[in-house]
């Protein structure tokens, strides 16, 4: 996937490709898995009769599930290496995701998420493996490449109503492959075993282990560093918040510029004249007023189709697919440079949607990308400054970065929900205080040591 321009003279460069390809095509697949529920919940909750605090538990089990063994799945990948970890949990994620397609009750279905959540710890297992195989004056292009694959983030949101619609309702062979939303785990988990197939196979079978034989202890003798933890919060501010704000996002537009959007869209006129109304109605209100009025029904589906494509154009694109570039920046003109960078866009873009400036719905897509951007280059020179100054210890560093990254984002989904209207406030509260963090590290990095008298 990265053209190696010493590949005649290194004989490990394909293998570095083969690493970097298969660990991407993983992580993308997983992510999808991992944050499956997402689409899936819009067709799940009425089948089953959940209520909105029951389908919060399921992606929070979910996320938590993918997030809290990342330290030890990167501790894991130095020491047993990436080949056999990453298939490992491949085929661990196989038969939950294949149950989710069996379920018929939300305990069924709060089981099975914690169990197939586990596949959000192979970011930690790539980020390792793919660390191990490349030099230092590449690692941040490859980890970029690799990291750009949380764009799984959107693949179910993507592929999913397609492949619904598309199989039919009984499903095929008798409903033994179901049809419908009950389709998609049951193809994800299909692939999952194909996946496992490619990546035992057809990587590296001497694979690199750079905690091998060492003591735990060792590994995480690095955590005693400020810098790690200053890692971990730049890593929420760009990772974490990213997740959160993926969640919030549609419904953000809905409730901000809803009316606005279906003027730009030329939608239905009693649209927009009831607008304020319909947001307002909820429950038997709500359905009853849209079946009694069809073209209003029609309308408000392309608007939340409009919103979703919106959201992710403007904001989830950008802040997965600039990953590699970021990884690229870093790697010519250094991590520090790159994040001070990151920190200056997103406070200006932070202050653009904190401040009372009257954005209309385009100046606030326009503020959103420009963050989105950021925290994009920004996961990048986050995970390139790691095996910058924790060469033996990609994987602990990196695992624990992750999982207080991921973690943020189901911490700051409840700090918007106590505070209302603290979405954008909250989120630049934390990038100020992760970038006079950064900037007081690189202030003393530079002052000079005392001279002995």
């Amino acid at each position: 996937m990265i053209p190696d321009s010493h590949s005649a003279a290194d004989p490990a460069a394909g293998q570095r490709a083969r690493v970097l390809t298969l660990s991407t095509v993983a992580f993308t697949l997983l992510f999808a898995v991992w944050l499956m529920l997402g689409m899936l919940s819009i067709k799940i909750k009425p089948e089953l009769g959940l209520t909105d605090g029951q389908l919060y538990n399921l992606t929070i089990a979910a996320i938590l599930s993918g997030a809290l063994l990342r330290f030890h799945f990167g501790v894991w990948t130095d020491r047993y290496g990436g080949r056999r970890v990453m298939t490992a949990l491949i085929l661990f994620a196989v038969v939950p995701t294949f149950l989710v397609s069996r379920v018929t009750s939300y305990t069924e279905l709060l089981l099975c998420a914690v169990l197939y959540g586990v596949a959000g710890n192979s970011f930690s297992v790539g980020i390792a493996w793919c660390a191990a195989w490349f030099p230092k004056e590449r690692q941040g292009l490859a980890l970029g490449v690799f990291g750009a694959g949380n764009v799984g983030a959107s693949v179910t949101k993507l592929v999913g109503p397609v492949l619904i619609a598309a199989v039919p309702a009984a499903g095929f062979f008798g409903g033994v492959v179901p049809g419908g939303w009950r389709f998609i785990p049951v193809a994800y988990a299909g692939l999952l075993v194909l996946l496992a197939l490619a990546v035992w196979f057809l990587s590296p079978r001497e694979d690199r282990r750079p905690a091998r034989g060492r003591p735990l202890s060792e590994l995480m003798a690095p955590m005693k560093h400020a810098r790690v933890w200053e890692y971990s919060l730049q890593y929420t501010v760009v990772f974490g918040a990213y997740v959160a704000l993926s969640g919030v996002l549609p419904q953000f537009y809905y409730a901000s510029y809803g009316k606005e959007l279906a003027v730009s869209f030329h939608l239905n006129e009693q649209l927009v004249s009831e607008f304020d109304t319909i947001k307002g109605l909820k429950g038997d209100a709500y359905t009853a007023h849209l079946n009694a009025n069809p073209a209003v029904k029609d309308d408000l589906n392309t608007l939340s189709k409009w919103i979703g494509l919106l959201a992710a154009v403007c904001f989830v694109f950008p802040a997965s697919l600039l990953r590699p570039v970021g990884g690229w920046l870093s790697d010519k003109y250094g991590a520090a440079r790159v994040m001070a960078a990151v920190f200056v866009a997103m406070l200006v873009a932070g202050l653009a949607l904190v401040l009372p400036l009257g954005l209309g719905v385009w100046g606030f897509t326009a503020a959103l990308f420009m963050l989105g951007a950021g925290m994009g280059v920004g996961k990048a020179s986050v995970y390139k400054m790691i095996p910058d100054h924790f060469p033996r210890e990609v994987g602990a560093v990196g695992g624990l970065v992750g999982l207080l990254g991921a973690l943020g984002g189901v911490l700051l989904p409840l700090a918007w929900a106590a505070v209302p209207g603290s979405t954008f406030a909250a989120l630049l509260t934390l990038t100020v205080i992760s970038a006079m963090w950064f900037a007081a590290g690189l202030v003393l990095e530079r002052k000079p040591a005392a001279v002995p008298v």
